[in-house]
């Protein structure tokens, strides 16, 4: 975040990666609303992109890379973004993303942490699309679970952002993307006088994702998140192994995760659900107990 004046700031990101899917379009609109998605989790109005392309000219048709141009393209309209140029240079894998640029007043900035005791947690997307996309390059994905996790991919969080933001009294917020449900919640606690408690019940996971993660279409990520973080993270018994493995998925262009008043959690999603965003969900409470660390019951 950069503050211009009292009342105006720049908020800016960048991202990008190589292909979850195989079809150029919807990668470019995947890709896209992934980069897109950190401003709203800041909760500021995305404005401009510039693209970010790699692409291996040499070995793959030109029209690969106008295919995921346009999908970029598609979700920077539906954002109300404008392309404003980019950069591109030859590599042996091809990758895309996008550096945007959004404004926001100085004061209601939402960051990763701040998150009060007592407060609830929402959580606005389902978890799984990482399992899904490794098990894709194995073709062990059936068409209906595809689409499910495409269109979980390519949804902007533009809706939820305003959603949560006309509610008010957000006291931190965060995107759910490569260091998974429990890395990015990790985040929001580290150094602080505050735990988390989440209920494994809650959470929200693309119906077919237990399949594939205990037949072991399991992301390199998912290992290397779970390792880094688990010193943090308490799991009760009660908690299923596989929905506590899920908990570390490396997300493209996941859910918002943030924390907000008890009395107004409920009515939120209920909003939410009203408006179509239909798996958004309380998903645990802020405790004084166990702070820095998360419990998984």
């Amino acid at each position: 975040m950069y503050k211009i004046s009292d009342v105006l700031a720049l908020v800016q990101t960048v991202d990008f990666f190589t292909p979850t899917v195989d079809d150029p379009f919807t990668f470019g609109q995947i890709a896209a609303a992934n980069a897109i998605n950190d401003i709203y989790a800041m909760g500021g109005t995305p404005l401009t992109a510039m693209n970010i392309v790699c692409f291996p000219i040499k070995t793959m048709d030109k029209s690969v890379l106008r295919e995921v141009l346009r999908g970029g393209l598609d979700k920077m309209r539906e954002a109300g973004v404008l392309l404003m140029g980019g950069h591109s240079v030859e590599d042996n894998e091809i990758k895309y993303g996008l550096s945007v640029t959004g404004t926001i007043h100085p004061n209601r900035v939402l960051f990763n942490r701040g998150a009060r005791a007592g407060d609830k947690l929402i959580l606005t997307k389902p978890l799984g699309t990482g399992i899904i996309s490794t098990a894709l390059k194995a073709e062990a994905v059936d068409d209906a679970l595809l689409r499910k996790s495409i269109a979980c991919m390519t949804e902007l969080n533009k809706k939820a952002s305003e959603l949560m933001i006309a509610a008010g009294d957000i006291h931190s917020c965060t995107d759910i993307t490569g260091f998974g449900f429990l890395g990015h919640a990790c985040e929001t606690i580290e150094d602080t006088d505050t735990g988390l408690r989440i209920f494994s019940s809650k959470i929200p996971i693309l119906e077919g994702v237990q399949d594939l993660l205990e037949t072991g279409y399991i992301p390199g990520g998912l290992y290397r998140n779970r390792n880094f973080r688990i010193g943090q993270v308490e799991k009760a018994p009660s908690c299923p192994d596989w929905i506590f493995d899920v908990c570390f998925d490396p997300q493209t262009a996941g859910g918002l995760f943030f924390s907000l008043p008890a009395e107004k959690a409920q009515p939120l999603v209920e909003t939410m659900q009203a408006k179509g965003i239909s798996d958004a969900v309380v998903v645990g409470d802020v405790v004084r107990e166990h702070p820095g660390k998360i419990f998984m019951e």
